[in-house]
């Protein structure tokens, strides 16, 4: 990987972060480009050693070739997406804040709608998605997309809440599955599905619900971890398959949670962070997006399984 290397990133809170081997990977970050307004979403493509990720200001999508490091335009205008991720087939999966809706991209290209609505009113602005190994997508519905025109096109919520969301494999139903937020943003299911984790960045903090009945609902969330007010705000999450989880912290950088709750350890990044996942042929590239640029960081930790069929 070619790039421009930063200063030494890791800083060890806890001796489990030493021992864990999370911070004996690449000393320094990589930029593999930079020049955008606001970046969010990667999500690595094995079939193609492709990262896509967004540049949501710039209502663009852009593709990172992991095998001549080129980047290119993926996909513009894109609907302001916001987060995006891969079903069990390997399609595209995107929050649109400006489409204001989840969409999936076809292998032939097309685009289809999978949500737009809930009980007949707009969503406000899906911001994440996550895929169930039983198909289902779940996404965070905040307003971040519709409380200006910078990321999106200022509007009022139909709604009059920011919820989490679940869109029937079968049906195509949008069921409301999780409420009380003050802005859902990031979501991860742990890698055995017990659990589904959501951050929630106006609160400061990411909750832990169990997954009930099937995996068609949720219990009342617990609070899993809070970030302190120097840390800014909490926006996506990913595990590593050590069950340890990797939080991106806007002005905090990324932090890793034990799975006790307890934050062992971070990585410095030079500026404000939004989103993190991991990819790489053997899983162990830890991608980051931080407001202009896209980074990465070859790890000793391996991120958590990917989707199974």
């Amino acid at each position: 990987m070619s790039g421009q290397n930063q200063p030494s990133v890791y800083e060890i809170l806890d001796e489990r972060f030493r021992t864990g081997r999370c911070a004996f990977g690449d000393d320094s970050l990589t930029t593999l480009h930079t020049g955008s307004r606001w970046t969010e979403g990667p999500v690595y493509l094995p079939a193609w050693r492709q990262l896509i990720w967004s540049d949501i200001p710039n209502d663009r999508l852009l593709r990172w070739d992991e095998v001549t490091g080129t980047v290119s335009l993926f996909r513009a205008p894109a609907g302001h997406t916001n987060g995006n991720t891969l079903d069990r087939e390997g399609r595209l999966i995107s929050a649109e804040q400006g489409g204001r809706r989840v969409t999936r991209t076809e292998a032939d290209g097309r685009i289809t709608v999978l949500a737009d609505r809930f009980e007949g009113k707009r969503l406000n602005s899906p911001n994440d998605a996550v895929v169930r190994s039983d198909g289902s997508i779940w996404f965070s519905d905040p307003d971040f997309g519709i409380t200006s025109d910078y990321e999106g096109f200022r509007a009022e919520s139909e709604i009059g809440a920011n919820n989490v969301y679940r869109i029937d494999p079968a049906t195509g139903e949008v069921r409301q599955v999780a409420d009380g937020f003050g802005a859902p943003n990031g979501l991860v299911f742990s890698p055995d599905e017990r659990q589904l984790y959501v951050s929630d960045t106006r609160a400061g903090h990411i909750r832990a619900f169990d997954v009930l009945d099937g995996g068609e609902s949720l219990s009342d969330g617990k609070v899993f971890a809070e970030t302190g007010g120097e840390d800014g705000r909490f926006d996506n999450i990913r595990f590593d398959d050590g069950g340890r989880l990797w939080a991106a912290a806007m002005h905090g950088g990324v932090h890793c949670y034990d799975p006790d709750g307890t934050r062992i350890g971070r990585i410095n990044v030079p500026e404000p962070v939004s989103n993190v996942a991991f990819g790489g042929p053997k899983n162990n590239i830890l991608f980051i997006t931080a407001t202009t640029s896209l980074y990465c960081l070859m790890t000793s930790v391996t991120g958590a399984p990917r989707i199974r069929r």
